[in-house]
C-alpha cells in the first residue's frame, strides 16, 4: 500500500482458535518486567472492568449526581510523581472509588438535568472496546481501509434516515463525515466558506490578495445560537454579526436580510449563516423556509446547526421543523447526544466537500498512497490528522436498535412532555426529563 501503511516496528495480527485477536509486540529491552500486552491479563481484567461498568450502571441511581468535592481535591489523594515501579492491577482499581468516584459528576444518573443529554449504550461502549482493540489510525484509506469505508456507509445510512436531500449522499459532490464535536464541524463548515467566497470574490477582482478579500467577510447567527459559533469567529478572525431574535426565539428572515443588504452597502462580503433546529438554551428552531432563500439569493453559505435535537428528525412527525433543508449547503447533528451512541461522534454533511478539501488539503508524500482519489481521505475534511474509528459505534448502534428500535427511543421521551400556554405562533413544551422550556412550532399546524 505504499509508504501510508508501512512501519519500522513489525506488528501481526492473526485469529486465534477462539477467534479473538492476537497481537504480537516487541518484548522489552532489558529490563525484564513485563510484556506490553500479556494477553491472559488483558482478558482476567477487561472482564472485570465489564463488570464494574455494568455495576455501575446498575447502581448509578444510589449515588449523588454531582460530586461534594472542592477545587484541587484530588492531588492530594495521589503521589506526585509517577512511580517508579509497575503497580498491581489491584492497587489501580481500589483508588477508582478512593479518588476517582468522590469527584465525577454522574451524566447518567437519573437525576442529572444539566448541560445537555449524552447517550450512551452498551452497543457503543463495546463498539469503542474494539475500536481501541485495533488501535488504528483512519486518516486516509489506505490507512484503515475498513475506517474509511465504513464511515461512508454509516453517514450514508443517518443520512437516508434523516430524510437529507440526496446532494449530502456520498456518490457525487457531497458527502458526510465524523468530527469530535459540533464546535469542530461549525468551524470546519466555515472555513470551507471562507475559501469559497474568497475564490469568488478574486474571479470577481481580478489582483485582489487573500487578505484583502478575507477582511471583507461578514456572517451571521442568532443570539439563541451555540456558543461555539462564536468561538469559531474569534478562531478565524472573521467578523460574525449576532442577531437578536424575539419572543419565539428564531431567526427573523427580514431582519437578516436587512443586515445583510447593510453590509454589502458598507463594502462587506456576506458569505456565512448558522440556522439553529434546536438551540441549547431553550430547543428554539429556526424556520429554514425563510433563512435559506435569503441565503441562496446573496450566495451565502447556510450551515445548519442541529446538533442537540437533530436525532428526533429519525421520525417522520418531526420532519416538519426540518423543512427548507435543501437551502442548506452543511447540516450537522450530534448521535452523541440522543442516539444512543458515545462522544465523542458528531456527523456532519456538506452538499459540495472540494470546499472543504481545498481549505485542508497539505499532501506530503509520506502521506500519498496508490489508491489516492478512488476514495476519500478524511485527512482532508477536519482539522487533525489522526482519525479513531468512531464509525464503528454507529455501526453496532444502527444494527443492534434498528431504526424502528431508535425511532421509538426518540418517541419515548413524548409521555413526559406537556404543552403550556404560549403566543399562538408556538407552543411551549415543558420536559420533565430534562427541566427546561422548548419553544416550537405547532406541529399541527401547516404553517409555522
Amino acid at each position: 500500500m505504499g509508504n501510508a501503511v508501512r512501519s519500522s516496528v513489525s506488528t501481526t495480527v492473526k485469529p486465534n482458535k477462539e477467534n479473538s485477536l492476537q497481537v504480537g509486540c516487541c518484548e522489552p529491552h532489558k529490563t525484564g518486567i513485563f510484556k506490553l500486552l500479556d494477553h491472559a491479563e488483558f482478558r482476567k481484567h477487561g472482564c472485570q472492568m465489564v463488570n464494574v461498568v455494568a455495576d455501575y450502571w446498575e447502581n448509578i441511581g444510589q449515588r449523588s449526581v454531582s460530586s461534594k468535592v472542592e477545587p484541587g481535591y484530588l492531588a492530594g489523594l495521589i503521589p506526585k510523581e509517577a512511580p517508579e515501579d509497575p503497580e498491581p492491577w489491584e492497587k489501580i482499581m481500589e483508588d477508582i472509588e478512593r479518588v476517582i468516584m468522590p469527584g465525577v459528576t454522574h451524566w447518567q444518573h437519573p437525576n442529572f438535568h444539566a448541560y445537555f443529554p449524552t447517550a450512551a449504550s452498551y452497543p457503543s461502549m463495546c463498539a469503542d472496546i474494539l475500536a481501541n482493540g485495533f488501535a488504528c489510525m483512519g486518516f486516509s484509506w489506505a490507512a484503515n481501509p475498513a475506517c474509511t469505508e465504513l464511515e461512508v456507509v454509516m453517514m450514508d445510512w443517518l443520512a437516508k434516515m434523516l430524510h437529507l436531500p440526496e446532494e449530502f449522499m456520498s456518490g457525487g459532490d457531497g458527502g458526510g463525515v465524523i468530527q469530535g464535536s459540533c464546535s469542530e464541524a461549525t468551524l470546519v463548515a466555515l472555513f470551507g466558506a471562507r475559501n469559497r467566497s474568497i475564490e469568488k470574490y478574486q474571479k470577481e477582482h481580478p489582483g485582489a490578495t487573500v487578505y484583502e478579500a478575507a477582511s471583507k467577510l461578514v456572517g451571521y447567527y442568532s443570539d439563541q445560537a451555540h456558543s461555539s459559533v462564536e468561538r469559531a469567529g474569534l478562531i478565524s478572525m472573521i467578523h460574525l454579526r449576532k442577531l437578536r431574535t424575539g419572543v419565539s426565539r428564531e431567526m427573523c428572515a427580514m431582519d437578516l436580510e436587512e443586515a445583510i443588504k447593510e453590509d454589502i452597502a458598507n463594502g462587506l462580503l456576506p458569505f456565512f449563516c448558522v440556522a439553529t433546529l434546536g438551540t441549547t438554551g431553550c430547543c428554539a428552531f429556526d424556520n429554514l423556509k425563510e433563512i435559506g432563500p435569503v441565503c441562496e439569493r446573496y450566495d451565502i453559505w447556510l450551515h445548519v446547526d442541529a446538533a442537540y435535537a437533530g436525532a428526533a428528525f429519525i421520525c417522520p412527525e418531526f420532519r416538519p421543523l426540518l423543512d427548507g433543508i435543501e437551502h442548506a449547503m452543511s447540516f450537522v447533528f450530534n448521535p452523541h447526544k440522543w442516539l444512543l451512541t458515545h462522544f465523542d461522534c458528531t456527523c456532519i454533511w456538506y452538499k459540495n466537500m472540494d470546499w472543504i478539501i481545498k481549505s485542508f488539503c497539505v499532501d506530503p508524500s509520506y502521506l500519498k498512497h496508490t489508491h489516492q482519489g478512488c476514495a476519500p481521505d478524511f485527512r482532508h475534511l477536519h482539522i487533525p490528522l489522526g482519525r479513531r474509528f468512531r464509525s464503528l459505534k454507529l455501526w453496532f448502534v444502527m444494527r443492534r436498535y434498528g431504526v424502528y428500535g431508535l425511532q421509538k427511543y426518540i418517541r419515548n421521551a413524548s409521555p413526559h412532555i406537556f404543552v403550556l400556554p404560549a403566543p399562538p405562533s408556538m407552543f411551549i413544551w415543558l420536559d420533565i426529563l430534562s427541566s427546561f422550556c422548548c419553544p416550537i412550532s405547532d406541529l399541527r399546524s401547516s404553517t409555522r
